[in-house]
């Protein structure tokens, strides 16, 4: 199974940038859209069923034009979850998940920390976030969450690996992100390119991006039992309709 995770920042703004013909090209058997600011009734959704997306998923802020997450699929899953059933991580629309023959894929859009209030509400969320993923491998152990998780893991993740006092490289995220990974998943990435600095997110403030000067926020971590599975990971650095790019693995079933 091929998997895409992408932040498109804006999904109508995508469209615009041809998104469906890169997605056409690109050819996953599933995408994780995150940051799609739109209500599902916003959208052509022929768009994506001529592309082959004939099963997709959308879960939306209660805000409009801000957050949500999408699964487009290939394959018809055995079941959709809309969010988590938690209403302070639901209300933004944060978490989706699809649950196919032997794997389940999520979506998630972690919070950023803007601010003071965001900041704490980041925190709140990731500790719970840790206990629904907890119990959730209880009856799910094949799991893949797909994501922005807006924390670059280790020094190689960002450009500039003094900017300790920057949310998303605190070092209380990093060890949460840490010891997320160490309950149980693979940064697979990370699992297949050990020393290789790549990163799918760019400020498009000072021409980051032209100069590389970038984070690694998004991740595919695979559950433990799917470790031996992964086949291919890989950063789409060439995709240009976002800050972000999408990332890719690759799943054997």
């Amino acid at each position: 199974m091929k998997i895409i995770s992408y932040n498109v920042n804006g999904i109508r703004a995508a469209l615009k940038k041809d998104f469906i013909g890169w997605l056409k090209s690109a050819n996953p058997d599933v995408i994780c859209l995150q940051e799609t600011k739109a209500m599902k009734e916003q959208l052509d959704l022929e768009v994506f069923e001529e592309a082959g997306y004939i099963y997709n998923y959308w879960y939306s802020a209660q805000k409009k034009g801000y957050s949500g997450v999408a699964i487009l699929s290939k394959i018809e899953p055995n079941h959709v979850e809309f969010g988590t059933g938690i209403e302070s991580m639901d209300f933004e629309g944060r978490n989706i998940r699809a649950d196919f023959d032997g794997v389940s894929v999520m979506s998630l859009y972690l919070p950023s920390g803007t601010n003071s209030a965001r900041l704490s509400h980041k925190f709140e969320y990731m500790d719970m976030f840790q206990e629904y993923i907890s119990n959730l491998k209880k009856d799910i152990p094949n799991l893949v969450i797909c994501g922005d998780y807006n924390i670059c893991h280790e020094e190689i993740d960002i450009h500039n690996p003094k900017m300790k006092g920057v949310s998303g490289f605190l070092p209380e995220e990093r060890e949460w992100l840490g010891q997320f990974i160490d309950s149980g998943f693979t940064d697979s990435f990370r699992y297949l390119h050990p020393e290789t600095q790549t990163f799918s997110w760019w400020s498009y403030r000072a021409n980051s991006r032209a100069n590389n000067k970038g984070w690694r926020l998004d991740y595919a971590l695979v559950s433990q039992p799917l470790q031996e599975n992964i086949k291919r990971a890989v950063i789409l650095t060439e995709a240009v309709h976002s800050d972000h790019c999408p990332i890719l693995v690759e799943i054997e079933q």
